[in-house]
């Protein structure tokens, strides 16, 4: 296998939403995994078909599509944001919690994500707009590189309500939005986005994609004598947020985070620290906005070769 096709392989098993296709009649069907709670719920099954189908044929410019959700995904959506938010008052970052209170998000029904933009908008310029699941790994990143956040709309399956093996609109609007909500969290996200606009290749597009996994989706921060979590997939999971602080934490490496083999269906057992924001801003926000392939190629040469 060559490196590019090394490189594709990993895009594609590297995704986090399970697959939605299209039959010729078109009818649609999302692909759950085997360790899904839903896997076997044909009701659920049925409603994330329904829902993914409703954002299929979005285009750029069109409106958002409503979804009309039920009582018992509202019930899940109170549930969620009433168990997180004193886990986020406990383990959060700072600046994560003043973006959460600007935000405002609604805790007692699923917002429509119109509804989100228009709270987030006038904050920071960002917007959502729908996607069935699986977003090319190029369409996501330029359109972070627009300020616009590419999300699903579905919700976990009801068995489980704290805990989902793939990211639902809980993790896309919780951890995310409240994220994005902060200018600064928000000016890091977009140059990761423009960044991707630059990149030829896929290997630098990995890299830049690993080193967000390990800043805006799990990174930790120092703030006083304590480590706070500012990740979205930290801070959307509530089982996440009462263990990272074991973790091996590392400082920040933006070789070390392009280049590190991950799990992304297990608890993250290395994390990297910034001791800032504003070392965080210096660090990896300078190398969002300045990467080429070059500089990726550099880095990724000075990984230490594997065991």
């Amino acid at each position: 296998m060559s490196t590019h096709e090394e490189v594709s392989a990993v895009f594609e098993e590297g995704q986090l939403y399970s697959a939605v296709t299209t039959d010729a009649d078109g009818t649609v069907e999302v692909h759950l995994s085997d360790n899904h709670p839903g896997l076997h719920d044909p009701a659920y099954r049925a409603r994330r078909a329904e829902i993914a189908g409703v954002s299929l044929t979005l285009r750029t410019g069109d409106p958002v599509p409503t979804v009309e959700y039920t009582e018992d995904e509202h019930a899940i959506w109170r549930l969620a944001c009433a168990e997180l938010a004193p886990k986020h008052e406990r383990y959060a970052h700072s600046e994560y919690l003043a973006g959460k209170a600007a935000l405002g998000l609604p805790a007692d029904h699923v917002p429509q994500l119109e509804e989100v933009s228009a709270l987030l908008g006038p904050l920071t310029g960002w917007s959502y707009t729908a996607a069935p699941g699986l977003v090319p790994l190029r369409d996501f990143y330029a359109d972070l590189g627009r300020r616009v956040f590419s999300s699903t709309q579905y919700l976990r399956h009801g068995s489980q309500p704290l805990y989902t093996p793939e990211p639902d609109i809980i993790h896309e609007v919780v951890g995310h939005g409240n994220q994005l909500a902060s200018p600064r969290f928000a000016a890091i996200t977009e140059a990761a986005g423009q960044a991707s606009l630059r990149l030829e290749s896929d290997e630098a597009m990995k890299f830049v994609a690993d080193v967000f996994w390990f800043s805006m989706e799990f990174g930790v921060m120092a703030e006083g004598h304590e480590l706070k979590a500012y990740g979205a997939g930290i801070l959307s999971s509530y089982g996440e947020m009462d263990e990272f602080r074991s973790m091996e934490i590392r400082p920040l490496d933006l070789v070390a985070m392009g280049t590190l083999d991950y799990d992304i269906t297990a608890y993250q057992p290395v994390l990297f620290r910034a001791e800032s924001l504003d070392q965080l801003e210096d660090v990896v926000g300078d190398f969002f906005a300045t990467v080429d392939d070059d500089l990726a190629a550099r880095l990724r040469a000075q990984a230490p070769l594997p065991v």
